[in-house]
C-alpha cells in the first residue's frame, strides 16, 4: 500500500473525527472534576461562585497556569482560599488532572524572592506504611514556618494524606500578587481541605 497515497485521508480523518472526539472527551471529564470539587464544597459549608467562562477574573487567573488547560475556576467567600483552579495536561499516557489553590499574597518584605517549597510525606518504612511525619522543604525561611507550626502538621497528619502521591507544591507567583498551591487531583476530605486553608493562612498573612 502506497503510504503517500493514503497519508492525507489519514489527516482528513483526525482532524474531522478523532481530535474532536477526544476533545469533546477531556471537556466532559473537566465538567465532571469541576461539579465534584463544587459538590465537597457545598457539602463542608464553604461559600463559593463559578466564574464565567468570559470573565476577566478567569482570563486572568489562567495567566497563572501558562502551557496548562484550565477546566473550570471557583471563587471562594470567607476562606484564605481566593480561588480554585481545576487543571489539565495532556501528555502520551493520557490526561493527568491538578488542582491550584490561589491565595492572594503580598510577599512582605523580602531581600531573596520566595522560592518554591514542597511537603515530603516521611513514612515508616522506606516501602510504604503508615504516614509518621509531613515536612517542607525548599524556600528556608517558609520551610522552617511551616516545620514549626506542629498544629498545620497535626491537620495534615489527621487528614487522609495517603491521596496526595505527589505530595503538596507551593508556587510563588510575585508578578502576579499569588501563590499557588498545587496538588494532584483528588477530591480532599474535609479535613484535607481545612489542611490547606491553615497552609494557605500562613501564605496570605505570614511570608
Amino acid at each position: 500500500m502506497d503510504l503517500e497515497k493514503i497519508l492525507p485521508a489519514i489527516i482528513v480523518f483526525l482532524t474531522a473525527f478523532l481530535i474532536p472526539f477526544l476533545l469533546s472527551r477531556r471537556k466532559k471529564k473537566g465538567d465532571k472534576k469541576h461539579k465534584e470539587i463544587s459538590h465537597l464544597l457545598l457539602e463542608i459549608g464553604v461559600e463559593f461562585v463559578e466564574l464565567d467562562e468570559g470573565s476577566e477574573q478567569v482570563k486572568f487567573r489562567r495567566k497563572l497556569s501558562l502551557g496548562l488547560k484550565s477546566e473550570g475556576i471557583i471563587a471562594l467567600k470567607k476562606s484564605n482560599i481566593d480561588f480554585i483552579n481545576i487543571i489539565s495536561a495532556s501528555s502520551q499516557y493520557g490526561v493527568n488532572y491538578s488542582f491550584e489553590y490561589l491565595v492572594k499574597s503580598s510577599f512582605g518584605i523580602r531581600e531573596k524572592p520566595l522560592k518554591k517549597t514542597k511537603m515530603v510525606i516521611k513514612k515508616k518504612s522506606p516501602f510504604g506504611g503508615e504516614v509518621v511525619d509531613v515536612i517542607w522543604r525548599g524556600d528556608q525561611y517558609l520551610a522552617q514556618k511551616l516545620n514549626m507550626d506542629y498544629d498545620l502538621k497535626h491537620k495534615f497528619m489527621q487528614a487522609d494524606i495517603n491521596t496526595f502521591k505527589g505530595g503538596i507544591l507551593i508556587i510563588p507567583e510575585p508578578k502576579h500578587g499569588y501563590i499557588r498551591i498545587k496538588t494532584n487531583y483528588n477530591i480532599p476530605s474535609a479535613d484535607m481541605f481545612y489542611a490547606i486553608d491553615t497552609l494557605a493562612a500562613h501564605m496570605r498573612f505570614g511570608i
